[in-house]
This record gives C-alpha cells, sequence and structure tokens, in this order.
C-alpha cells in the first residue's frame, strides 16, 4: 500500500495551480466575506429546509443523557492518552454533528431527495434525527479500542438506542430509526461504503473536523513531518450553497501542507458517500511569501 503522503500535491509542479488565477482570486475574496463559515453554525430555531420539531427534541435529550455524555468522554481515553492521537471525544462529536446538519440543511435546500429514512417508510422528520443520532454516537467504540472503532460502537450505539428512542417512537419506527443510525455508523469508516445520503453526510462531516490542530490524521509530537505540518496547516473550513452543486466546501489554509489534509483525509470520505456529484469542494492556500508588492500567493485545489 502507498504512502499518503506520497500523493501530497507538489505546489511547485509544472501543473500547480498559478497563483495569479482569476478564479483563485474571486475564491480568496469569496472565503474572506463568508458570514457563515465559522464552525458550530448549526442553529436549531433557525428557517431551515426540513421539519425540525422532533430533532430538536433529540437533541435537547442527548445533551441531558447521563450515559450519552459519559461516553463522549471516556471515548477520549484510548485515542489521546494512549494513542497519542487529537481529540474524538465531545469537542469532535459537536463539530460532527453540527457540520452533518448543516451539510443536510444545504442538501435539502439544493432540492436532494434522502433515502434511507424514506426507504424505510420513515417521515421526513427522521432524516436529521438518523443524521444527527448517527454522528452523536459514531465513535464510542473507542472506548474499546482506537483499532476497528467502527465495529465496535455499533453494539455499543444499539444499547444506547434501546433507552433513548421508546420516548419517541413506537416500537416498528424505532427499529428502523435504529438500523439507520448503526447503518450511518459503520459508513463513517472508509472501509465502509454508505448506501443512504444520511450515512454520507455523517462520512462527509467526520472528514470535515480538520481545523488547525484537529485533523483525523495523528501528528508527531514535537516533529515536523507533514502529519505535524499540515495538521495546523487548515484555518476555517466553510459550508455554503454553490453555484454549480448543492454544497460547497470552502478550505482555507496558511500553508500548502494542508493540502495532505484534503487530498489523503476529505478526498477518501467523500468517494463513495454518494454524494461525489452534489458537494464541490475548494482549498485555498494563502500565504506570505515577502516577494510581492503584497506578499500573498494563492494556490487553489479542487475536488
Amino acid at each position: 500500500m502507498s504512502d499518503p503522503a506520497d500523493d501530497v500535491p507538489d505546489p511547485t509542479a509544472d501543473d500547480a495551480p498559478d497563483p495569479t488565477d482569476d478564479d483563485a482570486s474571486a475564491a480568496r475574496e469569496d472565503i474572506d466575506a463568508d458570514a457563515d463559515a465559522d464552525r458550530h453554525e448549526y442553529d436549531p430555531d433557525a428557517d431551515h429546509a426540513f421539519p425540525d420539531d422532533r430533532l430538536n427534541e433529540v437533541l435537547a435529550r442527548i445533551e441531558t443523557d447521563e450515559e450519552i455524555v459519559a461516553y463522549l468522554e471516556a471515548q477520549n481515553v484510548n485515542p489521546v492518552a494512549r494513542k497519542g492521537y487529537n481529540d474524538h471525544g465531545a469537542k469532535h462529536v459537536e463539530i460532527v454533528r453540527d457540520r452533518a446538519l448543516r451539510l443536510y440543511d444545504l442538501l435539502k435546500s439544493g432540492g436532494v431527495e434522502f433515502n434511507g429514512a424514506r426507504q424505510q417508510g420513515l417521515a421526513e422528520a427522521d432524516e436529521p434525527v438518523i443524521v444527527a443520532l448517527a454522528a452523536t454516537l459514531h465513535d464510542i467504540g473507542h472506548v474499546v479500542h482506537r483499532h476497528d472503532h467502527p465495529y465496535y460502537s455499533i453494539p455499543l450505539a444499539a444499547d444506547l438506542l434501546d433507552d433513548l428512542l421508546p420516548s419517541f417512537y413506537d416500537v416498528p419506527d424505532r427499529v428502523r430509526v435504529k438500523a439507520e443510525v448503526l447503518h450511518a455508523i459503520l459508513c463513517h469508516h472508509t472501509e465502509e461504503k454508505p448506501l443512504t445520503l444520511e450515512a454520507g453526510v455523517v462520512r462527509i462531516a467526520d472528514g470535515l473536523d480538520m481545523e488547525r490542530g484537529r485533523s483525523r490524521v495523528p501528528y508527531e509530537e514535537g516533529g515536523r513531518g507533514i502529519n505535524t505540518v499540515s495538521s495546523q496547516a487548515i484555518e476555517r473550513v466553510s459550508l455554503r450553497e454553490g453555484d454549480e452543486t448543492p454544497v460547497q466546501v470552502v478550505i482555507r489554509m496558511n500553508n500548502a501542507a494542508g493540502v495532505y489534509q484534503v487530498d489523503s483525509l476529505l478526498k477518501a470520505k467523500i468517494e463513495g458517500s454518494l454524494l461525489e456529484d452534489r458537494i464541490r469542494t475548494v482549498a485555498i492556500n494563502t500565504h506570505s511569501d515577502g516577494v510581492d508588492g503584497n506578499g500573498t500567493i494563492v494556490d487553489r485545489i479542487e475536488l
């Protein structure tokens, strides 16, 4: 198997993006002006493209469920304290859930029809519930081990769902919701391919937690390898309505090494998500070179 670092584009190569490219400059202006790019933008009280009363009730329950809260804390021990990875606990879950719901909202606004809940005979209002629950519980398998954690997440999440879902659904519907949530949890792992768009949203949202120091790729403590440098390069991730696709993801980097995060991690999450044609990703590198008048170079990479 090839080293992912070998796939990092060389910004000095002949086919590298032209720093003076008009599209790149326009994209840079867009990202500077983007008012909705900050993390944790999801507002449950806002006017969304989907019916969200049930979602709001479920979110309120999640925040006060002692067992779920305890798992979100405990699941950080193996990856962080024992393996030296970055955060996989409550903060990671908050970011993934917020971005998954933001993606869902943008896709719905763009006319995308989700298939998971619909094919189970569930209501449209259950789509974001599936997304939110899967995003919340996707990493709890870390309490068992970092390795193969998505597979350990399945029985643990199933137990939690058995306690939570009876407050919102009758027996047939809670079985169906549980099935869809477990499918989405399993498929956040790049080894498994989503069969629903709900699962695809969770899969991509997991990869979007990549801002400075939060990369899903572990970095070497005190080192200067590609993982270390690239994990510090991503300044901002924006999710917004696209011109040609329902969703545009704009990633702002302060170093060309950030391409490693985009090309080796996010690209793998998008591939096989069922949403490849509905999401356009633009990564922009703005950094000072100390040469020209304003000392700025812009490199633009698209997925």
